[in-house]
C-alpha cells in the first residue's frame, strides 16, 4: 500500500499518515460563509482537499473515507446582506449554497459525504458551551458566554504564538465583559431583528436569546459527525489563527479524552498576477466570473493544482493559457486512441484499469501536485491505448476528467476530425459482426471483416472486453462499402 506523508501544521513537520481506524478515515474541512459568490481564493481549499479526499479513497477505498465540509449560515455578514436586500436570511443562504455547489461542481470537486449547516447544529453547540462552563473553561457575562483562554495551557500550539505576543500583535475586541483580552465569544445576544435561539443554561438560568460565535460551530459539528478524535482537519492558512486555534481549545477542553484532529493541514493564499486579490486593486473575481468568461472548470483546476498547496498560488493569464493548451493536448491524445465511457467502464470491470505507482507515490508525498503533473506529461507520451491507461487513470484521480464521452469537445482543435454518425454506425456494425464471428469461432468471417476495416484505414482497439475505433491517417470511408 502506498504510504501517505502529510505536513502537519501543529508539529511543523511531515508525518506519515496512520489512520485512527483504516475502516473509517475522517477528514473535516472548514467551509464557506454563505452570503455571496465564492471568489477564486475560496476555491483553493476546495480543490486541495478534494484531491486529498480522492487520494485517500484511491488508497484506502471509497467506502472507508468520510469527508465533511460545513456551511456557516449564521453570521453577521449574512445578517447585513439580509438587511441590505430585504430578503429572508434562509433565502439568501439557500441561494448561495446552490451557487457554491454549481461552481465547485464545474471545477470537478466531489461533493463531501457530509455538508452540515451551522443552523442545524445549534443544540449541539449549546450543549458543548454548557459543558465548557461546567468544567470551568467558559463563563457567562452580560448575555454572552466567553471562552477563558487562560484555562487552556496549550493555547497557541497550532500557530506557534505566545499568548502575550498575540495580545500585542492582534486586534482583539475590547469589551467590559471579558476577563482577559484574548477570551473569545462562544455565545452572544441577538437583537429582535437578528436570528436567535434559546441560549445555554448557566447556573440554572438561560443566558438569553442569542446565536453562537463563529469558532464553536466546527467544534460542535465535527464532534457530532466524527467524535472526539478524527484524522485530518484542513482549511486555508488564514484560518490557522484565531479560528483553528480556538477550535482546538474548545474541543480539547470539552472532550479531554480525545485528540480532536490528529493532523492539521493548511493551504496558502492566492494572488493574481503577483498581487493580493482585492476589490481595491481591481483584480478581484469570483469563480463564476471566470466560468462566464469561458474559462473551463478543468483549466481552473489544473492551474490551481500546478502550485504546491503550501506555497502561495499566483493566478496569471499565462498559466491559464498553458493549462488550456496542456489539457487540450491530453484530451486529444486519449480521444485519438479511442477512450470512451464504455471503454473505461470495460477496463475497470476487467481489472485492466491501473494507476501509475510512481505518480501515486509522488502525489502521496504531501500532495506534491507539481511533481504529479510532471509525471503525467511523461505518461501522456505513450503510443498505444494499453500503455495510455495509467495516464488516463491519473487524469481521473486528479479530477480533470469526468465525462469520458466528452473528450472530443474538451480537446477542441486537438481532437480528431468528427466522424459522421452513419460512418460510425457502419464501423460499429462491422465490429459487432466481428465479435459475433469470434464468439462462434468463425475465424474466416472474423478475418474477412478485419481486412475490410484495415483496408478502410480503421484502427481498432480491443480493451476492457470492448472494441473501440478511430480513423487512421489513411482512413477512407468509401472502402467500408456495404460490407456490414
Amino acid at each position: 500500500m502506498t504510504t501517505i506523508r502529510l505536513h502537519d501544521t501543529k508539529t511543523r513537520r511531515k508525518v506519515e499518515f496512520t489512520p485512527i481506524d483504516p475502516e473509517n478515515i475522517r477528514l473535516y474541512v472548514c467551509g464557506p460563509t454563505v452570503y455571496d459568490r465564492a471568489h477564486l481564493g475560496n476555491a483553493r481549499p476546495v480543490l486541495v482537499f478534494d484531491l486529498l479526499y480522492r487520494l485517500l479513497r484511491e488508497i484506502f477505498g471509497p467506502d472507508h473515507v468520510a469527508y465533511a465540509r460545513n456551511f456557516t449560515d449564521v453570521d453577521d455578514k449574512i445578517n447585513a446582506r439580509a438587511a441590505q436586500t430585504g430578503r429572508p436570511i434562509r433565502e439568501i443562504t439557500n441561494e448561495t449554497i446552490l451557487w457554491y455547489h454549481q461552481d465547485m461542481d464545474v471545477l470537478g470537486a466531489l461533493r463531501p459525504d457530509h455538508e452540515p449547516r451551522a443552523t442545524d447544529y445549534i443544540g449541539q453547540m449549546v450543549a458543548m458551551i454548557e459543558r465548557l462552563v461546567l468544567s470551568g473553561h467558559a463563563y457567562a457575562a452580560e448575555g454572552h458566554v466567553m471562552f477563558s483562554v487562560s484555562s487552556h495551557a496549550e493555547y497557541g500550539a497550532l500557530s506557534g504564538r505566545a499568548v502575550e505576543d498575540m495580545i500585542a500583535g492582534a486586534r482583539v475586541e475590547v469589551a467590559p465583559y471579558k476577563r482577559d483580552p484574548m477570551d473569545f465569544v462562544l455565545w452572544k445576544p441577538s437583537r429582535d431583528d437578528e436570528p436567535g435561539w434559546d441560549g445555554p443554561v448557566v447556573e440554572g438560568q438561560s443566558v438569553g436569546r442569542g446565536r453562537p460565535g463563529w469558532h464553536i460551530e466546527c467544534s460542535a459539528m465535527s464532534y457530532q459527525l466524527f467524535g472526539e478524535s478524527f484524522d485530518i482537519h484542513g482549511g486555508g492558512i488564514d484560518l490557522q489563527f484565531p479560528h483553528h486555534e480556538n477550535e482546538i481549545a474548545q474541543s480539547a477542553c470539552a472532550h479531554p479524552e480525545g485528540d480532536f484532529a490528529r493532523i492539521w493541514m493548511h493551504n496558502e493564499m492566492l494572488q493574481v498576477e503577483g498581487k493580493k486579490m482585492s476589490k481595491s486593486l481591481g483584480n478581484f473575481f469570483t469563480v463564476r466570473d471566470l466560468l462566464d468568461r469561458g474559462v473551463p472548470g478543468e483549466v481552473i483546476r489544473l492551474v490551481m493544482l500546478g502550485t504546491h498547496y503550501r506555497k502561495p498560488m499566483d493566478w496569471t493569464e499565462d498559466k491559464r493559457a498553458e493549462a488550456e493548451a496542456t489539457l487540450a493536448k491530453w484530451y486529444g491524445i486519449l480521444h485519438a486512441h479511442g477512450f470512451t465511457a464504455r471503454m473505461v467502464k470495460g477496463l475497470k470491470a476487467s481489472g485492466e484499469w491501473c494507476m501509475d505507482k510512481e505518480f501515486l507515490g509522488v502525489l502521496a508525498n504531501d500532495l506534491n501536485t507539481p511533481g504529479a503533473i510532471a509525471r503525467m506529461h511523461v505518461l501522456a507520451a505513450a503510443k498505444t491505448p494499453a500503455k495510455l491507461v495509467p495516464f488516463a487513470a491519473t487524469l481521473e484521480l486528479m479530477g480533470l476528467i469526468e465525462d469520458w464521452d466528452a473528450l472530443a469537445t474538451l480537446a477542441g482543435a486537438d481532437a480528431a476530425p468528427a466522424i459522421a454518425p452513419e460512418v460510425d454506425a457502419a464501423v460499429t456494425a462491422l465490429l459487432s459482426r466481428r465479435a459475433q464471428a469470434r464468439a462462434a469461432k468463425d475465424w474466416a468471417e472474423a478475418d474477412r471483416i478485419r481486412d475490410i476495416l484495415s483496408a478502410a484505414g480503421v484502427q481498432v482497439t480491443d480493451m476492457g472486453g470492448q472494441a473501440s475505433w478511430q480513423p487512421g491517417p489513411d482512413f477512407d470511408e468509401t472502402k467500408l462499402g456495404g460490407s456490414a
